[in-house]
């Protein structure tokens, strides 16, 4: 049998005529006519080439298909209605389920040691997975539930995607301990007389501070492009090159290395992180809760 072409409310039909013996009670209970009823156990006879109940007198009484179907099919509608009532319910303390989040590397470090802590003190049974999806797929997955919520820059998404400002972090600057150039602070002037790392996913393309230094006029010169910033930040402490980074990650990654972390010498924006969910789940408690837990981890 092809489940797509069941209707399952049959089975709710055939637990009632099974409980109360007949068409009439079976009625009643299910707040149904008798008509209704009678056609339900037509469609149960046709699907499964057997009565199902037979009439003794007053009674239905079941045939042998009736009696081997009987349990499995009370046990899968009452697991059903225990799914359906959780979801609607969602008791954090209580419910097993896993959720999916869209993050970038960088935020990991400062999102997932908070977010983790209060989940399992107050949800134990609950666990997370965080991914990197492609930011052009990444409204049809929010919209396919295969991501239950994203962090990312602001990005140009449709109406359908709600979002929410939750975090955002000044860019500095990152030095080896002992750099000569560096031992009275910095200025504009020393920024750009270095050779600097450039963290990007990207294979070519400007990063943020590049683009800001351009509205100036003026470029600083690149000297590595590398993928991830801790990687980044080990160089700057074997090296001269210098690195502009968030300034909540840089002072995460850069505990181990004793690396100087240094304003920026340029007033820009901030970079900003934003909370993405879909709108089929705006009001669904367990994404309502798992949007609080990401909030509050921000705001720790």
């Amino acid at each position: 049998m092809n489940l797509n072409r069941i209707d399952l409310n049959l089975f709710v039909v055939l637990d009632a005529i099974y409980t109360e013996g007949g068409i009439t009670r079976a009625s009643r209970k299910l707040n149904l006519t008798q008509p209704a009823i009678s056609h339900a156990l037509g469609r149960l006879r046709d699907m499964f080439g057997d009565p199902l109940f037979e009439r003794d007198g007053r009674a239905m009484v079941p045939t042998p298909l009736a009696r081997s179907l009987i349990e499995p099919v009370r046990r899968s509608l009452r697991g059903l209605e225990i799914t359906l009532n959780e979801v609607a319910r969602f008791d954090p303390a209580s419910t097993e389920r896993r959720f999916t989040l869209s993050v970038r590397d960088v935020l990991e470090a400062t999102l997932l040691p908070v977010l983790m802590r209060r989940i399992t003190e107050t949800a134990p049974l609950i666990a997370v997975n965080t991914v990197r999806v492609d930011r052009r797929d990444l409204e049809a997955e929010l919209a396919a539930g295969t991501v239950d919520a994203a962090i990312d820059t602001l990005l140009p998404l449709s109406d359908n995607i709600r979002r929410i400002r939750i975090a955002a972090d000044p860019l500095v600057v990152i030095v080896r301990a002992d750099h000569p150039a560096f031992g009275e602070g910095m200025d504009m002037e020393t920024y750009l007389r270095q050779d600097h790392i450039l963290v990007s996913s990207r294979r070519s393309g400007p990063g943020l501070e590049d683009v800001e230094l351009s509205r100036l006029g003026v470029e600083r010169r690149v000297r590595l492009r590398c993928q991830h910033y801790f990687a980044a930040c080990r160089v700057v402490s074997l090296t001269d090159l210098v690195l502009t980074m968030p300034e909540s990650y840089a002072r995460i990654a850069n505990r181990q290395y004793n690396n100087r972390i240094l304003p920026f010498p340029l007033s820009v924006p901030m970079l900003d992180a934003y909370l993405y969910w879909h709108a089929n789940v705006d009001q669904e408690p367990a994404n309502l809760w798992l949007r609080e837990q990401l909030i509050q981890s921000f705001e720790s």
